[in-house]
């Protein structure tokens, strides 16, 4: 009995040490649980759509200068940099877009770690001290526009936009494609009003003082940002590897990696109208009046598409909407750019390819979301933009290779290959949305 009562002493020891254990557990777990459910987005609410107001003004003053590109390109072909070639000139653009892309997932890091407070302002003094820079810049001296447009500017406006974007997913759940779309529309109303200023002002007034206004304008924009934005999640100490910054994992997934492929190909001709639109219409027809407003025109219908897919996203499916979109903006390409460069025709191009193209700026971040954890959403998206670099330094520069001479028939070969490059992104968006779920007619 002695010897029973010694063996039962220890077992019951341990069965206390265990309901202890289990009970501190589960004390830990509704701790998280408690937290996970106070951070959880909102789905509107006074400062969700504030962060949506100020990212909006945000993305205007950093993606705007990048959709207005193609104003910058025509006034450095035709006036500014006459001494280079179009190739030349348009890596500016192309560079630009790459170190946007590239530390994306930094600026993701570096955000969550110092939040909104600080990061927004001091992005935007870099963003607005290069433009100043670029005011003063010299023609002819195309190193200056390199160092203070594409260099200076990007690694600013990278630091305030891609956070931004990912910011939507700490706010929004179910509204988060809309919430996006409205953020990215910010880029679009830039490529609207930069070019019509650019065009009208600089005859007046001056390169220089020019882009001095708009500096200002992108100071009051991150001064409006500053005090609108802000943090849902609380902050997080910054990633000790680079394996932090960018989710690696996600390449275990198929159809993420379909997904960052079909934005790789597409990448490649998604920027081409942006940048060359208004020359092949300059080339094409030297003396219309409506040659200045392609872009506008463009950029004016892109809002309405990249705004758009967040309203219909909870019936139609966000992969739904971003292959078939994609699809769309390739026969555009083909069908109405590569066939005809009549005025008529390139209006309708211009308004039609805005629509279907806008999508692909606006729908991809929330597709990434949407197939991530809601604490690595921030790194996936920086990863999958930082993996679009590449095809956006070569995307361009090899498109400017076509129109060495400036000529209708190097047009149509650069068309041609924007066309052909946007069908093969399509189709890997296609196998991307195949594997999310293979029924084509359900909502994915």
């Amino acid at each position: 009995m002695a010897q029973n009562s010694s063996e039962t002493i220890p077992t019951a020891v341990e069965d206390v040490k265990s309901t202890k254990i289990e009970e501190v557990e589960l004390r830990e777990q509704d701790v998280e649980n408690s937290l996970e459910n106070a951070y959880a987005p909102t789905d509107g609410g006074w400062d969700a759509w504030g962060t949506v107001f100020g990212t909006t003004l945000v993305s205007f003053g950093t993606f705007g200068f990048v959709n207005a590109f193609g104003a910058f390109s025509d006034y450095y072909n035709e006036q500014y940099l006459t001494n280079y070639s179009a190739t030349i000139i348009s890596m500016i653009g192309a560079v630009q877009v790459f170190i946007l892309y590239l530390f994306a997932g930094t600026a993701g890091a570096v955000f969550d770690s110092i939040g909104p407070r600080y990061l927004i302002p001091t992005s935007g003094v870099i963003v607005v001290f290069s433009l100043f820079m670029l005011s003063i810049t010299k023609p002819e001296q195309i190193y200056q526009q390199f160092l203070s447009q594409s260099v200076l500017f990007s690694l600013g406006a990278t630091f305030s936009f891609f956070p931004s974007m990912g910011l939507m997913a700490h706010w929004f759940k179910f509204k988060v494609p809309y919430a996006i779309g409205c953020l990215a529309s910010g880029a679009s109303v830039g490529g609207i009003v930069i070019p019509i200023m650019i065009s009208k002002l600089i005859p007046r007034i001056g390169f220089g003082w020019t882009i001095r206004i708009l500096a200002f304008i992108t100071l009051a924009c991150f001064a409006v940002g500053t005090a609108t934005i802000k943090q849902r999640r609380p902050s997080k100490p910054f990633p000790k590897s680079v394996s932090a910054l960018f989710d690696f994992t996600a390449f275990k997934d198929p159809c993420y990696v379909f997904l960052v492929l079909g934005c790789w190909f597409t990448v490649f001709a998604v920027f081409n109208p942006f940048f060359y639109v208004g020359l092949s219409a300059q080339v094409a027809n030297p003396d219309s009046g409506v040659t200045a407003y392609y872009l506008a025109i463009l950029c004016a219908t892109s809002i309405f598409g990249r705004v758009s897919p967040g309203l219909i996203a909870g019936k139609v499916g966000r992969f739904n909407i971003l292959y078939i979109s994609t699809l769309i903006s390739s026969i555009l390409i083909l069908a109405l750019w590569y066939t005809s460069f009549a005025q008529a025709n390139l209006i309708a191009f211009a308004a039609l390819y805005g629509l279907f193209s806008g999508p692909f700026f606006s729908v991809t971040p929330s597709c990434v979301a949407e197939i991530s954890p809601i604490e690595r959403v921030g790194a996936r998206i920086g990863g999958t933009y930082a993996f679009m670099a590449s095809a956006t330094l070569a995307g361009t520069p090899i498109s400017g290779l076509f129109i060495k001479e400036q000529k209708e028939v190097n047009f149509d070969k650069l068309i041609l290959f924007s066309g052909i490059m946007s069908l093969v992104g399509t189709a890997l968006l296609l196998i991307s949305r195949i594997i999310r779920n293979r029924n084509l007619f359900a909502v994915a």
